[in-house]
């Protein structure tokens, strides 16, 4: 991977204990990885925490940046990271996540949200009534790029529950967006 001239300055003028430079890059990512905390978290209270512990935690580990991905790429995966981290601390979380029986793959169950077009304040509202597990799933899989052997990997979970739990997100968010809009 070719590496951004800039973005290594940048890096290692955090590292050298740049408050400057620490501001820029805080600057860069912050809005972005808050969008993040926010469709995770759903409270902006724990969005915020979440990425207040993130930053910390992109500061203190800074020097194990090692260009093999972008910089931003490496910092979201600390932001999904932390919120994956509180969510966990929380019981109904996980409970949900565990055990899930396999779905069919009937394909007239199988709802395609890419193909309706709904208004994004609206998607926010019906995510917002997800369960937190799912709106995870769903947020990871829909917004972040995950797939589903990466999110499994990360929840501590199998790859179908992955897939289930999408499938389950999208269903229950489709009835929140005709429930709700």
């Amino acid at each position: 991977m070719k590496t951004n001239p800039l973005e290594t300055k940048l890096v290692k003028d955090c590292i050298n204990g740049d408050r400057d430079a620490q501001y820029r890059l805080y600057c860069r990512y912050d809005r972005a990885m808050y969008n993040i905390c926010i469709r995770m978290m759903k409270k902006r209270e724990d969005a915020e925490d979440a990425l207040q512990d993130a930053f910390v935690d992109i500061f203190r580990k800074l020097e194990t940046f090692r260009f093999e991905s972008t910089l931003g790429a490496w910092i979201k995966r600390i932001v999904v990271n932390n919120c994956l981290n509180l969510l966990k601390k929380r019981k109904d979380f996980m409970v949900q996540l565990e055990n899930v029986p396999e779905l069919s793959t009937d394909e007239e169950s199988v709802i395609d949200l890419e193909k309706q077009h709904y208004k994004v304040s609206l998607i926010k509202n019906a995510m917002e009534l997800l369960p937190a597990g799912y709106r995870v799933i769903c947020s990871l899989y829909l917004f972040e790029g995950f797939d589903h052997q990466e999110i499994a990997s990360l929840l501590g979970i199998s790859v179908s529950t992955s897939k289930s739990q999408l499938h389950r997100a999208k269903i229950k968010l489709r009835k929140n967006l005709i429930n709700h809009g």
